[in-house]
């Protein structure tokens, strides 16, 4: 019987100011990106506002789809804000949580992207 391993998360081939290109998924400004997939990330859905930040709503899809680690991409100079019941949340489900400036945590979301299940929520402005 063959072994089942998890969908790997795309990888994030350029980040610039108001742009990330995920490889065969395309273009975003904001993007959630996941094991086997990614798509835009619409704040909207979830009255995500840059203060005070991610919602926890924002999170629940990333951990659906198998993210085991979860980057937070705060923005080019990190003005978007983390709800801290986000944060309570992953660590009350024992998920690892990196918050990064956006260029970092595409950085790191590639590397990250090698070694297991990683979900990201990039925001690609300020």
């Amino acid at each position: 019987m063959a072994e089942s391993h998890p969908a790997t998360a795309p990888r994030i081939s350029r980040v610039s100011w108001g742009r990330l290109i995920v490889d065969g998924h395309g273009m975003f400004k904001d993007v959630k990106a996941y094991p086997g997939g990614a798509r835009e990330w619409d704040w909207r859905e979830t009255g995500t506002r840059h203060s005070p930040g991610i919602q926890p709503a924002d999170v629940e899809e990333l951990l659906s789809r198998g993210a085991s680690l979860v980057i937070l991409g705060t923005g080019v100079f990190g003005r978007l804000g983390v709800c801290p019941e986000t944060l309570e949340i992953l660590e009350a489900r024992n998920v690892p949580v990196l918050v990064l400036k956006t260029g970092e945590a595409v950085r790191r979301y590639n590397e990250e992207r090698e070694r297991g299940p990683v979900g990201a929520l990039l925001h690609s402005t300020c």
